[in-house]
């Protein structure tokens, strides 16, 4: 497992790491116990998890997946050997609603503060690694959650910062005030990065290079989309977006984002490219995913243990130039399959 230096800071983790967001619904304790077991002897000691999750957020099982991801630790009694990010549930702009402190989950100091003790207390332990803002807020003045979060660094509670579902702007905004107020500053971010969503290499992927930040990439896989499960119209039972298009309109509007007809045109060709590889949809995938510069680590997930071995399988893999040039042409044939 080769690992990487996460933005500017001391910390240093495998390029392949454990998302949690399905513990705690799609998959159970005894489950999600098997798959941390089995990714941690595999050399992944980078794991994920959030105070929102498991997804989709329900009031009935909120904080679930952070409670299981303690216990793992503490029955395993591996948590110096476990680099833990979590995170804040910042507003969502309409693509979920937390359900959590009622809804009003904005990114001031009050509900930064509550939100870490609380994920302190779940996940049974007093630091976090890498403290994420999990949707930015921005309306609010970036200095006065970037003031909330350092004190939480320099209190000894986090260790390193990061934010998901950036924007290019919200980035340099919130790095510029961090350099300008002397304050901690982001050092990595957590966006949707995949095969069928290459949105992320149009300007934040130079911002990353230029301000040494760095990319964990979440859903290299699209959602489930570049395993293939949901080609030629198959609905699998339990399947996140099987569960999406009958749900309420937001989560169908989000399930028909990943699955629509470019997007499974798009990876029944990338496909084809794995068979000439010789490796499956999933390792190929993971490996593309892995294999840019400005990617510290890839952030993956599953449901059973067995899923896995192709994710794994990517470990050692370094795509061949005539590969990575068919990925750009079908990239070029089919441009943006989500939008």
């Amino acid at each position: 497992m080769r690992r990487n230096r996460l933005g500017r800071s001391g910390i240093v983790v495998s390029d392949i790491c454990m998302g949690t967001m399905t513990f705690g619904s799609q998959a159970d304790e005894a489950q999600a116990f098997a798959i941390m077991d089995r990714a941690f002897e595999a050399g992944i000691d980078f794991f994920d998890t959030a105070e929102m999750y498991p997804v989709p957020p329900d009031a009935k099982w909120i904080g679930a997946t952070e409670e299981i991801v303690g216990r793992w630790m503490k029955a395993r009694g591996n948590r110096e050997g476990v680099i833990l990010a979590t995170k804040v549930a910042g507003p969502s702009h309409g693509w979920i609603s937390p359900p959590l402190r009622s809804g009003k989950t904005g990114l001031d100091r009050h509900q930064i503060t509550t939100a870490v003790e609380a994920s302190l207390k779940r996940l049974q332990t007093d630091y976090i690694d890498l403290y994420q803002t999990h949707w930015p807020d921005p309306d609010y003045p970036k200095e006065e959650t970037l003031r909330a979060l350092d004190d939480l660094v320099i209190a000894g509670k986090v260790r390193i910062l990061g934010c998901s579902n950036e924007t290019s702007w919200g980035l340099m905004k919130s790095l510029a005030a961090s350099e300008r107020e002397g304050l901690a500053r982001f050092d990595t971010i957590q966006n949707n990065h995949s095969l069928n969503n290459r949105r992320f290499e149009d300007d934040l992927a130079e911002v990353c290079r230029r301000e040494q930040v760095s990319s964990i990439p979440y859903s290299p896989l699209a959602g489930g989309v570049l395993s293939g499960k949901y080609q030629d119209g198959a609905r699998p039972e339990g399947a996140r977006f099987t569960n999406y298009l009958s749900a309420g309109k937001r989560q169908q509007v989000m399930a028909q984002r990943f699955v629509n007809a470019k997007s499974l045109a798009s990876t029944e060709r990338f496909a084809a490219i794995a068979a000439e590889a010789g490796m499956s949809l999933v390792t190929l995938a993971t490996a593309w995913s892995k294999q840019h510069d400005f990617v510290a680590s890839t952030i993956v997930g599953v449901t059973t243990v067995d899923q896995l071995d192709p994710i794994l399988a990517a470990a050692d893999v370094t795509l061949d130039g005539d590969t990575l040039a068919a990925i750009n042409a079908v990239s070029k044939d089919i441009m943006y399959p989500m939008g």
